[in-house]
């Protein structure tokens, strides 16, 4: 499977690298570094991301509709990249804009340990992640009613829908090792992951430290999920989806799927991405939507159908 997803990266990179809005053609050397460069990177590594939390979190939860947002962590990076925007330290200092991200991100990770307690569980950190996804979103709801201007409205709305286009390669170098910090410290969690799939009990047993699993997995989703977030925006069903498409092929055990995870989520993006940027040539739009929108289209019906599924 790893072999796979490895030659439709092999294959997507390429065109990710060639295709603009509306266009499939090879960029002046300015456009080129500078704009489909970082985008294809971002694509990659927040896809790869989203799609390695979601694996974790759906097996260190047990819980198949697990994925980043349901810890609230892409909504507190949300929260703090808003606020730079709000009180217009991103207009002063683009790179404030993703610092926000991270420190709302990093916030959110502390309160959601503090309320889970000092023996976190599954139980417990779904409640606590719910607990934080609430307040994020209530100070968002108070952001976007209190924005200063519409102008600012409008520039907090658009961010909120998601995408890649327009990050500069600066981005790339400030929110890319966080992210790959959080994949290792991710990856790392196998063996945890096997174990806590037969329940916590039965995962102490075993001799594995859940409360430390399951903190090291909220702070890995910090960092993996909540460094994308803090660039592009919340882009959803990522995590949610790319571990129930490897399942059938990778099997159930949570450990196994961890690498083929990363690297379908970053395949998943790219892909999305560049439908995205081809759309005004298929649909009558002047200009390309956001990617989280369409990954919220596709990814919506695919939550119907796992929810069908699971009832008997």
């Amino acid at each position: 499977m790893i072999r796979w997803l490895v030659m439709l990266l092999a294959v997507l990179i390429p065109i990710s690298l060639l295709t603009g809005d509306a266009t499939l053609a090879l960029p002046d050397n300015l456009i080129f570094w500078q704009l489909r460069v970082p985008r294809t990177m971002l694509g990659l590594l927040i896809g790869g991301g989203l799609g390695l939390s979601g694996a974790v979190l759906q097996g260190a939860l047990r819980n198949p509709l697990a994925d980043p947002g349901l810890l609230g962590i892409t909504g507190s990076a949300g929260l703090g990249a808003v606020i730079a925007f709000y009180w217009g330290f991103a207009a002063e200092f683009p790179p404030t804009l993703l610092a926000g991200g991270l420190m709302g991100a990093g916030i959110g990770a502390a309160f959601l340990l503090a309320f889970a307690g000092r023996a976190p569980s599954g139980p417990s950190l779904i409640l606590a992640g719910v607990a934080v996804s609430a307040i994020a979103s209530a100070l968002l709801a108070l952001a976007l009613a209190l924005a200063p201007n519409p102008f600012a409205l409008t520039e907090i709305t658009y961010w909120l829908m998601g995408g890649l286009a327009d990050r500069p390669l600066s981005q790339v170098e400030m929110a890319g090792p966080v992210i790959l910090l959080g994949g290792v410290i991710l990856l790392k969690l196998g063996r945890g992951l096997d174990a806590l799939s037969l329940g916590e009990d039965a995962a102490r047993s075993l001799g594995i430290p859940v409360a430390a699993t399951l903190r090291m997995a909220a702070i890995g989703t910090t960092c993996a999920a909540g460094a994308g977030a803090a660039v592009a925006g919340s882009i959803g069903f990522i995590g949610l989806v790319v571990p129930h498409l490897l399942r059938p092929w990778v099997g159930e055990r949570p450990g196994a799927l961890l690498p083929a995870a990363a690297l379908a989520g970053g395949a998943l993006l790219l892909a999305a991405d560049i439908l995205v940027r081809l759309a005004p040539l298929m649909l009558p739009l002047s200009t390309a939507p956001p990617v989280g929108v369409l990954t919220a289209l596709l990814g919506a019906p695919f939550l119907v159908a796992i929810a069908r599924r699971s009832v008997p």
